[in-house]
């Protein structure tokens, strides 16, 4: 089994800022692509960032230059720090990770349970 767990959402006023965090962990053989992405109810997912495990990123165009994604690979843990943060970020925001896990030498993608960012004044 693999688990994804996100944390660091929440409530901020436009211009803030906030860092989330995922960890996978369980059975894992080898983590290769890690990214965030977002889902407002209703509405199709949307990439925020992705980062390749040689830390290869890129970027969604309405965050580059305030979003930055980030992995510890020694901890199977990946970041995104997002500044100036605006009320149009607000969104349910899901990790993924692209994982080889031991008990089934199978690679496949996975998903954190979601954290709530809200962006308001």
């Amino acid at each position: 089994q693999v688990q994804l767990v996100e944390s660091g959402g929440g409530l901020v006023q436009p211009g803030e800022s906030l860092r989330l965090s995922c960890a996978a962990s369980g059975s894992i053989f080898k983590v290769y692509g890690m990214g965030w992405y977002r889902r407002a109810p209703g509405e199709e997912g949307e990439l925020v960032a992705a980062i390749s495990s040689t830390g290869s990123a890129n970027y969604a165009d309405s965050v580059k230059g305030r979003f930055t994604i980030s992995r510890d690979n020694a901890k199977n843990t990946v970041y995104l720090q997002m500044n100036s943060l605006k009320p149009e970020d607000t969104d349910v925001y899901y990790c993924n990770a692209d994982v080889l896990a031991i008990a089934t030498m199978v690679r496949k993608d996975y998903w954190g349970q979601g954290t709530q960012i809200t962006v308001s004044s």
